[in-house]
């Protein structure tokens, strides 16, 4: 675990695409993921495209100025096909190997902090392709994802940079809705794969704080893992908003999405689990049309400023992210948080 609080910023839309990072990138194909642009432009363009925009979206500069904001970590997304041909059958994509190894570096040159994640999402739909093997069940490919986690943590267990490993970057669980069930992964088969991921870290890294997704689920964990038996595990719970029905377009609105990540992180704390925030932003729920421009910026600060508060016991928070292509003003730190003082993000 880290000596202090990690607060930091997520790097988003790097080494996997993103289309509300970098919007350019999809424009002219139709494209809505890094799956169907490949298919959209063919696989030399998608290559060529994403070395150029791996190389030229973040920089060492970028590592700095992110420190100097007063930031002592990051969250790097790293995708399943990290390892190239060493690794799983990556197929039509792009290893990115030398750009973990060159975040480390940029990070241990200014004591920056990095907790890495395994950027698969188990659950979602359409499932994630091609992991190697049949991908239409987490079960035919959970296997596959041990085994890059446990590469990831023998390659950085002994940097001074390495804080932690997140088993997956989030999940969509399988839920009951009435007398059906919903898509996803079952809840006690996400259990026995954080079990199996924790043990595959542990061979690795012994001491790397182990991260585990809270599913949405935030009251669910209760006696999961307890910390007498399994050392060094957080939950990770995201608080986003962006989507929540508020009654309210003003500083009570504001309240009442404050109180609902008051409640999400008091019900993930009863696990007994120590409970980060992966991702959190400081978009509202609002229409643009129920206050003025200068209206929701006072909002958007008193927002970001009550969820900095709320996260104080937290071992770590993370924004998300820390850098977009249009400057997206509730979801890029260097728009969000620039009226922030060193002091309070530190």
């Amino acid at each position: 675990m880290a000596e202090r609080a990690l607060h930091g910023v997520n790097l988003s839309g790097w080494l996997t695409l993103k289309t509300w990072v970098t919007p350019s990138i999809f424009a002219d194909s139709g494209a809505l993921d890094e799956d169907s642009l490949v298919a959209a432009i063919g696989a030399k363009q998608y290559r060529e495209l994403v070395i150029e925009h791996r190389r030229n979206f973040l920089s060492q500069d970028d590592f700095r100025q992110i420190a100097a904001r007063g930031f002592n970590a990051v969250r790097l997304p790293v995708p399943w096909y990290v390892f190239g041909d060493a690794g799983l059958d990556v197929g039509p994509f792009v290893p990115c190997l030398e750009f973990v190894d060159q975040a480390f570096n940029w990070a241990e040159d200014i004591d920056l902090k990095i907790v890495l994640s395994l950027a698969i999402v188990p659950g979602v739909n359409p499932p994630q392709i091609p992991l190697v093997r049949n991908h239409d069940d987490f079960a035919h490919y959970r296997d596959d994802m041990l085994v890059v986690l446990g590469a990831l943590a023998k390659r950085y267990s002994l940097r001074m940079a390495f804080a932690g490993i997140e088993v997956a970057e989030d999940v969509v669980p399988q839920l009951r809705r009435g007398f059906t069930l919903t898509d996803g992964v079952p809840m006690h088969v996400m259990r026995n794969y954080y079990r199996d991921a924790y043990e595959t870290v542990r061979t690795y890294a012994p001491d790397a704080t182990v991260i585990l997704p809270d599913a949405d689920q935030h009251g669910s964990w209760g006696r999961f893992m307890a910390p007498k038996h399994y050392k060094n595990v957080w939950l990770d719970c995201h608080l986003y908003h962006y989507t929540d029905q508020v009654l309210n377009a003003g500083p009570t609105g504001v309240r009442q999405l404050t109180n609902s990540s008051v409640d999400a992180l008091k019900a993930c704390r009863k696990s007994g689990l120590p409970t980060m925030v992966g991702k959190w932003s400081a978009a509202l729920p609002f229409s643009d049309s129920a206050t003025t421009p200068e209206g929701r910026i006072a909002l958007e600060r008193v927002f970001v400023s009550e969820q900095l508060a709320i996260f104080k016991e937290c071992p770590a928070w993370f924004f998300n992210t820390w850098k977009t292509e249009g400057h997206l003003t509730g979801w890029d730190a260097r728009v969000a948080l620039s009226s922030f003082e060193r002091a309070m993000l530190a």
